[in-house]
């Protein structure tokens, strides 16, 4: 009987690593491959991780691989991810889906015409926190959820990325970068989003590089750079998100969820660990003992890793399409809204990706 389902990557930058160092842990996956338009980046990530370098081409071509992971910028995911699902095999990304929803159907359209899968990131909802805080969510310690409130803000990525222009064009910016990790946090806890309504400026024309080879260049900013919005979720929650590259520092939270019976602090979605914890009925904020596993290093890949075990399996994966499309649905609306004023009500639904059960074994994904 197969127990694991060999995988091919394409795109070796920086988030590539975090991949192959986590994806020996997870029995269900085995990386075999990489490849990049630049050769040069291959050869090195394969000799660091002992799997082998090939050309874009050829790696689509291998028999061997039956899952992709695209780890292209965004402006790439769609057209690779339409190479990958031609080539007849199933295509995992990073977030975001795709820079826009017209996009993002065209991969939703052909997976379907070839019965073939898509997932993509944040998988980082699996982690040991923010499963804590979903098994505390479902066990009504809050109450029903009615409020809360979501702070990414940071000053930009020019200060320590080496090419940082890509995060300032079109599919970037603070939102679509960020975002999927909270607004997927957030499903994962109460639930889909109803409607949206948002506003967005941005406070520089252009940005200077302040590190690197490339420091001191400026470069045009092309997108939104501060975006306030209200999230109405569909069990009736209101949640205030803000995601800016435009606040130096703040004192706010990642997460608050405000409930019916008391509040919960939750994490940053953009991590594994992190305490949760709760104030019932007013009274002092107390940690949630975790209950779960991978709450303590990085484990991005673990997304990856339940999609090939939902392949053994032909079970729904966690990460999913439906899950992703719903999440940029979302962000596209916010800035929808930002320039038309008005309130936006999503079309592409999605359930609630289900709970990582806390009885699961280290590197194990398989359901029994």
């Amino acid at each position: 009987m197969k127990t694991s389902v060999n995988v091919g990557v394409i795109g070796c930058g920086n988030i590539s690593d975090a991949y192959l160092k986590a994806a020996p842990q997870f029995e269900a996956m085995q990386i075999i491959a990489c490849a990049d338009i630049n050769p040069d980046a291959a050869i090195a990530k394969a000799e660091t991780y002992g799997i082998q370098a090939l050309s874009v081409e050829d790696l689509l071509a291998d028999d061997r691989i039956e899952l992709v992971l695209n780890l292209t910028t965004p402006q790439h995911h769609v057209p690779v991810g339409l190479q990958i699902l031609n080539a007849g095999k199933h295509s995992y990304s990073e977030k975001p889906l795709a820079i826009d929803l017209s996009e993002a159907l065209k991969l939703v359209e052909l997976a379907a015409q070839k019965g073939l899968r898509v997932g993509c990131a944040p998988d980082t909802f699996f982690g040991g926190s923010h499963q804590t805080a979903r098994k505390a969510v479902d066990e009504g310690i809050i109450g029903a959820a009615l409020a809360g409130s979501a702070y990414m803000m940071c000053p930009g990525h020019e200060a320590w990325h080496p090419n940082p222009d890509f995060y300032y064009q079109q599919g970037g910016g603070p939102l679509m970068d960020m975002g999927p990790y909270y607004i997927t946090a957030l499903i994962n806890m109460i639930g889909s989003i109803e409607s949206v309504t948002g506003v967005a400026k941005a406070a520089y024309a252009k940005r200077e590089i302040t590190s690197g080879p490339r420091k001191g260049e400026k470069f045009n900013v092309d997108v939104q750079t501060h975006i306030s919005a209200v999230l109405s979720f569909t069990c009736g929650a209101q949640v205030n998100l803000t995601t800016s590259f435009d606040v130096h520092k703040h004192t706010h939270n990642h997460i608050e969820l405000y409930g019916s019976k008391g509040s919960m602090i939750v994490p940053d979605p953009n991590r594994f660990d992190g305490d949760v914890e709760v104030s019932k009925a007013s009274g002092d904020w107390e940690n949630v003992p975790q209950t779960h596993l991978y709450g303590d290093d990085n484990y991005r890949g673990i997304g990856l890793a339940d999609m090939a075990q939902a392949i053994l399996d032909d079970r729904p994966q966690r990460a999913s399409l439906e899950l992703s499309l719903h999440v940029l649905e979302a962000m596209e609306a916010i800035l929808t809204s930002a320039e038309t004023g008005r309130r936006v009500t999503l079309k592409h639904q999605c359930d609630r990706p289900a709970a990582l059960p806390d009885t699961l074994p280290f590197g194990k994904l398989k359901e029994e």
